[in-house]
């Protein structure tokens, strides 16, 4: 077994899988609730079918996002202390974009629950345009990971 240099020793490549383990658990997540929001948009407040999506988002946030956010965030920051890597500029450009993530969840949580007291928006482009957020955002933390361009 590779000696692993750090405060996490040996245990660095298991915190590496669990970071990498609950950002796949949060990303689909983060796809799944935009698109739930553009099917719900589309049900008449206080309907059964309004009332069904507004639990299977409740559902989807309470066990899937918020804790593997909460893990994401965890094992990630272990690692950069672990590694040293608070003056990396592709680091701070991967924190940055994670942290801009972070905003965009809590956004969208909120809208969720604007959405389960009758709020609808005029339209549902809006949502759409959201759905596309989580991918952008993986995109540039991938490559900012494996290519490390600075």
């Amino acid at each position: 077994m590779d000696a692993y240099i750090g405060f996490l020793g040996n245990a660095y490549p298991w915190v590496k899988a669990g970071h990498l383990i609950f950002v796949i658990f949060w990303m689909a997540g983060l796809f799944m609730l935009p698109r739930f929001y553009i099917y719900h948009w589309a049900s008449a407040p206080g309907s059964a079918e309004d009332k069904a999506w507004i639990e299977r988002e409740r559902r989807l946030r309470s066990i899937i996002m918020v804790p593997s956010m909460a893990m994401v965030w965890i094992f990630g920051l272990t690692l950069a202390f672990d590694q040293g890597l608070w003056t990396t500029p592709w680091f701070l450009a991967k924190f940055a974009t994670v942290f801009a993530l972070s905003g965009f969840h809590g956004w969208a949580v909120g809208y969720g629950k604007r959405m389960a007291s009758g709020y609808r928006a005029p339209s549902d482009k809006s949502l759409r345009f959201m759905n596309e957020i989580p991918g952008i955002a993986t995109a540039i933390i991938v490559i900012l990971v494996i290519v490390r361009p600075f």
